[in-house]
């Protein structure tokens, strides 16, 4: 065989491996219809023509083992189609089974791995459906052995009644591999050997009369199920029937392209629309200049009408030649303006168009991602004993291919995690005044700009107080902090990698790494998880997407003089903030939202963008994050909300904290994407530094860098309170601390004035806390308080002796005196 004949049958194996998985899908979705239906003879027409077609195909590029199988599926939908037969539960299992072998043949990776025992199981299953009806028949006994010698008559029976059988080198092993003429040799033996369940068909009465006549056919049926046994197949009729159409249009409008040159096409386009649009604000700089021409053609008018009386004739004869020359000019270019502006409007329409069409290019039918579920779906839901109606919603709904590429395995854990632990067992169910029947739902819409995919199940819902206690008993909190938790950020804990509500593992679920990997998968894509909870009712999970990896629907705002977006996904809110609505708790700054404190930061801290503006009467502020961790940042102006192409990074950069890409503006500024999920970790990371900056008007800025600082130590929220609210009323700049331990790692990482201390705290008392201050050779000089209730001359002592400069009591604790006694220690609140 030529080096072209390689290359063309190559071509059609990769052709007959697309129009197999083509048709097995639609196979499989018109089995599962029937299977829950009502059997119709368009079902049945449609299931002959995707069977025909694939014999056809399997007979064409010369595979015999598709050729087999679907020529078996196809005379059993025909006999269905005439009549002739009922398919029922039975026959749905064998002829999926056939469905999986078609699969595995037409994949030529895989295609050497579909044995002969295979191929005759599924011939034996489908003529077993055919023996057994759908009302099935007692089983008999499948222990009866089969008279001596009944095998080699039976094998001699077929041969005379089957002429040309002597041919069939299986045939004259057939006695053998059956392994029947043994004596006591009976289903047992042949359990695992085609053919074995037609020999152990006959009952004890069967078994002592048989005669190797009266199995002639089932034997036939048997070595008709070996491809190897059988002579090659004729040629089909041509017109037998017509090829099965491809779902979702004419293929022959379909063309294969790389998906590397189609991402190359989408970003030329994006960079051709940037372009096009660039030729706007250029076409109103040329207005400025017509006008600016205008006005210079006025001024010459009144000059020449200034001086017309002074001017000799050659001067008004060269004034009258410019004043020409002029108006020559602007008409000119007033005609060139009118082109550039149809240039531009046509060119931005053209672009547009482009970036369109090759935007769609990346987009498919969410349908062709979920071809496989409903079958994943029964044959789980079958094994786990369970009803189970699957619906799916918004087939049509256009996402992004490498968007669904990576969904296949984050839906198939949802549903797997449905079916597993959210729909119960139709016992249950009816028990609990349900259908036995449970529904799971899976849908794609799109929403405001995004992609919203749910799964949705109708079961009793998660049991908080069970995942509660999941939570404890995997010591990912105490039992306390599991108790205060609301609904939804208990519901956020499913989410963790390693949580499980199943104590033992099974082939399912119990392992803890299905709902973190739907996460992990939303995260990278910028994406976020919701999780909707009714008790008794079901539970919904809401997978909130972009809708393409490429372009993406973003708020843009100003810090520092530069843009920068927020992936409006991840953006909970945007809002004026009123000063006077900022509060301070603890030295740092809150606002209230829904009820809920929310932190409040600056973007020039996370952006290293410089100082702050100045303060107006209201801030910009972009609420970002998730329960527990949700931070509002303060930006200087909202610029408004945009359409991004995403443009990749330089790898050489390496990862940018905070940042996650780069796009390009309409006039072809640069402009960088958060990382909301990164900066989320920045901002826990300053406020566990205790390095968070404060939002303040410029003059209080200025003051600040004079003030003195005092650190606060003490384990009493209402303490720590009252002292920094009367130190930054005297004009102090004040940071707390929750304990001694706290209190060290504040003042080793940042230049204090005075250490204002308690004694007895958690981690670390006061005492060793002072004791270690005065013993650094870079601390000893900072001056140190204690205010404690311990009023004894003992305990006055003893702090003194560790080296503190001051001790207050409690007790005779008043406004003037802590104010006096830090006056006395560092003077004024400013230097």
């Amino acid at each position: 065989m030529s080096q072209d004949d390689d290359l063309s049958r190559q071509s059609l194996l990769e052709l007959y491996q697309e129009e197999t998985q083509t048709q097995t899908e639609a196979l499989s979705r018109q089995l599962l219809a029937l299977e829950h239906g009502a059997q119709d003879a368009a079902a049945f027409e449609a299931c002959m023509r995707a069977a025909h077609s694939l014999k056809g195909a399997a007979r064409i590029v010369g595979v015999p083992q598709g050729v087999e199988i679907a020529g078996r599926m196809e005379d059993c939908f025909v006999g269905a189609q005439r009549g002739e037969r009922v398919l029922g539960a039975s026959h749905i299992d064998a002829l999926l089974m056939g469905v999986d072998l078609l699969v595995r043949v037409g994949d030529p990776r895989r295609a050497a791995s579909v044995t002969p025992i295979e191929i005759d199981a599924f011939a034996v299953a489908l003529a077993h459906a055919d023996g057994a009806g759908d009302a099935g028949r007692a089983a008999p006994d499948a222990a009866a052995p089969l008279p001596p010698g009944f095998a080699s008559g039976a094998v001699s029976a077929l041969s005379a009644d089957a002429p040309g059988s002597a041919d069939f080198p299986a045939l004259a092993d057939l006695s053998a591999l059956l392994r029947l003429d043994a004596p006591g040799a009976g289903a047992s033996d042949t359990a695992g050997v085609p053919g074995g369940s037609l020999a152990a068909g006959a009952g004890p009465r069967e078994a002592e009369a048989a005669r190797p006549a009266d199995l002639a056919a089932q034997l036939r049926l048997a070595a008709d199920a070996a491809p190897a046994a059988r002579p090659p197949a004729p040629p089909a009729p041509p017109s037998e029937a017509p090829a099965a159409p491809e779902p979702g249009g004419d293929a022959g409008q379909m063309r294969r392209v790389r998906a590397d040159s189609l991402n190359r096409l989408l970003s030329l386009a994006g960079e051709s629309l940037v372009e096009s649009r660039w030729l706007k604000p250029f076409a109103e700089s040329m207005q400025r200049m017509r006008r600016t021409q205008r006005d210079a053609a006025r001024a010459l008018d009144a000059l020449y009408d200034a001086l017309a009386d002074d001017l000799d004739p050659a001067r008004e004869a060269a004034m009258s030649e410019v004043r020409q020359m002029l108006n020559d000019l602007q008409r000119t270019f007033a005609a060139r303006m009118d082109d550039l502006d149809r240039f531009e409007r046509r060119s931005m329409h053209i672009a547009e168009q482009l970036y369109d069409e090759a935007l769609q290019c990346r987009m498919r039918p969410f349908g062709d991602a979920t071809r496989a579920y409903p079958r994943m779906v029964r044959d789980l839901a079958r094994s786990l004993g369970k009803r189970v109606r699957f619906a799916i919603v918004g087939e049509t709904t256009q996402v992004d291919r490498d968007l669904l590429d990576l969904l296949d395995a984050p839906l198939g854990h949802l549903l797997r995690n449905a079916l597993d632990h959210g729909v119960e067992p139709p016992e249950t169910r009816l028990a609990r005044g349900k259908p036995a029947e449970a529904v799971i739902t899976l849908e794609a819409r799109h929403s405001a700009g995004s992609l919203l995919v749910s799964v949705t199940d109708d079961g009793p819902g998660a049991d908080l107080a069970a995942v509660r206690a999941a939570i404890v008993r995997q010591r990912l909190t105490d039992a306390e902090t599991a108790a205060r938790l609301t609904d939804a950020e208990v519901l956020e804990f499913l989410l963790l990698p390693g949580f499980s509500m199943r104590e033992q593992v099974t082939d399912v679920s119990g392992r803890g790494v299905g709902l973190d990997a739907v996460h992990e998968m939303v995260k990278r894509v910028r994406g976020a998880v919701r999780i909707f909870n009714e008790p008794g009712q079901g539970m919904r999970f809401v997978l909130q997407l972009p809708l393409t990896l490429s372009v993406i629907r973003s708020l843009l705002v100003e810090v520092g003089g530069e843009p920068y977006a927020f992936p409006l996904v991840h953006v909970r809110r945007a809002l004026q903030l009123e000063r006077g609505s900022i509060d301070v708790l603890e030295g740092q700054q809150h606002f209230s939202l829904d009820e809920r404190r929310v932190g409040l930061v600056t973007a020039h801290q996370l952006f290293d963008a410089g100082e702050p503006e100045g303060v107006r009467a209201n801030t910009a502020v972009v609420v970002v994050g998730t329960e527990p961790e949700t931070y509002g940042v303060a930006v200087d102006r909202f610029l408004g909300e945009r359409m991004l192409v995403v443009q990749p990074l330089d790898a050489r950069l390496q990862k940018i904290r905070n940042v996650a890409a780069g796009a390009l503006l309409e006039n072809g500024d640069p402009v960088l994407i958060v990382d909301v999920e990164d900066l989320v970790r920045s901002i826990d990371k300053l406020i566990r530094g205790g390095q968070l900056t404060k939002l303040r008007s410029g003059a209080d800025g200025a003051l600040a860098r004079r003030r003195k600082q005092v650190l606060v130590v003490d384990d009493s929220l209402t303490v720590r309170e009252l002292e920094r609210k009367l130190l930054e009323k005297r004009g102090y700049a004040v940071t707390i601390a929750v304990d001694g331990m706290d209190g060290w790692n504040a003042i080793r990482s940042d230049t204090f004035d005075l250490v204002v201390t308690d004694i007895d705290m958690p981690r670390m008392d006061g005492i060793e806390l002072v004791t270690l201050i005065k013993r650094d050779p870079l601390l000893q000089g900072v001056p140190v308080m204690i205010v404690s209730y311990k009023d004894r001359d003992e305990d006055r002592r003893r702090g003194l002796d560790a080296g503190a400069d001051y001790y207050l009591a409690k007790g005779s604790f008043h406004d003037e005196a802590l104010l006096d006694a830090v006056h006395d220690l560092i003077g004024e609140a400013t230097s």
